[in-house]
């Protein structure tokens, strides 16, 4: 198995997930301004979409997309991520997942292009963005995690956008229970490892 990644960026979720896990996998970066992998690859002939995570199964297969690439492992992994097909609990998990995925991580968009851009960013997006974050400190009120007691799948996707605040100049000082939740998923081991095989951290 291979995970196709950049830096710091989404698919650092998904590279957590699998440490999560214990999967054995190799990792390939890529660099998504050139569309080319660190072993010199064009990023377009294994992906036509150039966009990451990819996963490459053993038998070559390729999955696209954070939201299936993180189902995938955990429907083919014994884990407590995500709650069996059937339980009610696995939607409300995916819920929340699909709100990182679509909602926080949308939020940010403007922000990083607005670092190529002229203009003054319109208040409106800052606006949107502190939106998406009251919403996670509201549901943080009463419990360590996102979706309930335990980490599970959009657990590592929140934390993954929560650390590109300062693109937008904020950061969790107004959000209490966000910056702690912050910071105990920050301490998780698999976590550690995944942002040391990126070298976001030494």
């Amino acid at each position: 198995m291979k995970l196709f990644y950049s830096k710091g960026a989404c698919s650092l979720s998904t590279h957590i997930i699998i440490n999560e896990l214990g999967i054995k996998c190799e990792f390939e970066a890529v660099n998504l301004g050139t569309k080319v992998t660190e072993k010199g690859t064009d990023f377009y002939t294994i992906n036509p979409k150039g966009a990451v995570p990819t996963l490459q199964l053993d038998n070559g297969e390729l999955i696209t997309e954070n939201l299936v690439i993180q189902q995938y492992l955990v429907d083919t992994h014994k884990n407590n991520l995500c709650p069996s097909i059937g339980e009610i609990k696995r939607y409300h998990v995916l819920e929340w997942l699909s709100f990182g995925a679509s909602d926080l991580h949308k939020s940010f968009t403007p922000f990083f292009a607005y670092k190529m851009a002229e203009p003054a960013l319109p208040d409106i997006f800052l606006t949107i963005l502190k939106g998406k974050l009251n919403i996670l400190e509201k549901q943080l009120a009463d419990r360590d995690y996102i979706a309930g007691k335990h980490f599970t799948l959009p657990d590592a996707y929140i934390f993954v956008c929560l650390r590109w605040l300062g693109v937008a100049k904020l950061t969790l000082a107004d959000w209490p229970n966000l910056s702690n939740y912050f910071d105990r998923i920050k301490e998780r081991p698999a976590v550690i490892q995944s942002m040391k095989e990126e070298g976001l951290i030494t």
